[in-house]
């Protein structure tokens, strides 16, 4: 079940006793607690909404919690989060939990709690006999990265449930200027939604004067430029990093793993990987891939080497001597144009 699911699940029927929501996608996992709180008037939030870090307290605590009958109100809302026993991860001076009880209480939850499970985990150890147990036993929610297509909708669907329209080019926009991240394409609406609230219409030119561009973005339009040898469009946008306060090293630290992906993509992709594999392979967001494949198509496995080696050796002489990083960049791009020029 996804969020969109939940939401109309829990509108049109009693809750369920036990949920899992597991995913790392932050974002999702903030929604769902937010629809689960619901479940509880905000007058009774105090008395009846209970909250346990299990990398802290004693699952038994939220246990006795759960099993205690709500006060003055239908229902508790009990909340387990980051339970880290369910993994395979081991923590240093763990806490004693009682997974017995545990085990117990989902045989025979108590029918006015729902007990809420935040799995911020992209699995859980499906060995173990308690992960088992959950699994028969609660309704799952999936909180995992969402891809472009499916943060898209996402974000739309979510604007439209608040009485918003927004502009094709503007859902365009918000992509690229995220790198399809949901998290930060969610991180972005509130401030949108004010600009909007007169007429409920968000277009292009408002996300573009908002939304910022992380440095990945504004180095993506860097490596296009140098690959296309484009000296005055690469230097303008260097100087624009550098004007942005963003340290040398770290712009080309960025512009170096940038070429690194893109000769992995090229190379990767004649034995035939998907975009798919290759976003797993390579554990890099799935939009990331899908630009980069773009960009490698269009030049040479030599020309994106050449890059690559030319900047290790900026990078090189940025920590080993005192000389302009500009002037650095510059020469690099004299150098990358001579060396395309005697490989053609």
């Amino acid at each position: 079940m996804d969020i969109t699911e939940l939401s109309q699940q829990l509108k049109k029927a009693s809750p369920a006793p036990i949920y899992l929501v597991l995913g790392t996608q932050q974002a999702l996992q903030q929604q769902a607690l937010d629809l689960f709180l619901t479940l509880i008037p905000e007058s009774e939030r105090v008395m009846n909404v209970g909250r346990y870090d299990m990398e802290t307290t004693p699952v038994a605590t939220a246990l006795d919690d759960a099993m205690s009958a709500p006060f003055f109100g239908e229902r508790r809302l009990v909340v387990i989060n980051k339970p880290y026993f369910l993994t395979g991860e081991k923590k240093r001076g763990k806490i004693d939990h009682d997974l017995d009880s545990f085990k117990r209480y989902l045989a025979q939850p108590e029918m006015t709690t729902t007990l809420v499970i935040l799995a911020p985990y992209e699995k859980l150890d499906g060995r173990k006999g308690i992960v088992k147990t959950l699994k028969r036993a609660a309704v799952t929610i999936s909180a995992a990265p969402l891809n472009e297509q499916q943060a898209r909708q996402q974000v739309v669907g979510r604007l439209m449930g608040a009485g918003f329209q927004i502009d094709q080019a503007a859902v365009d926009e918000l992509v690229r200027r995220t790198n399809a991240d949901y998290g930060l394409m969610i991180a972005n609406l509130a401030k949108l939604k004010l600009l909007a609230y007169q007429d409920k219409h968000i277009t292009q030119a408002q996300v573009a004067a908002l939304v910022p561009q992380s440095l990945d973005e504004n180095v993506f339009d860097l490596v296009t430029a140098v690959l296309r040898h484009d000296q005055v469009q690469a230097l303008d946008l260097y100087h624009q990093l550098l004007a942005g306060q963003q340290q040398p090293l770290r712009i080309n630290a960025v512009l170096v793993g940038q070429f690194r992906l893109l000769i992995q993509l090229k190379v990767l992709s004649r034995r035939g990987l998907s975009q798919g594999n290759l976003a797993k392979q390579l554990n890099v967001h799935p939009y990331r891939v899908k630009l980069g494949l773009q960009t490698a198509r269009r030049f040479s496995l030599l020309a994106l080497e050449n890059a690559y080696l030319g900047l290790i050796r900026i990078e090189r002489a940025l920590k080993t001597t005192q000389r302009d990083p500009a002037l650095l960049f510059q020469l690099f791009m004299l150098q990358y144009a001579h060396q395309a020029k005697v490989a053609n």
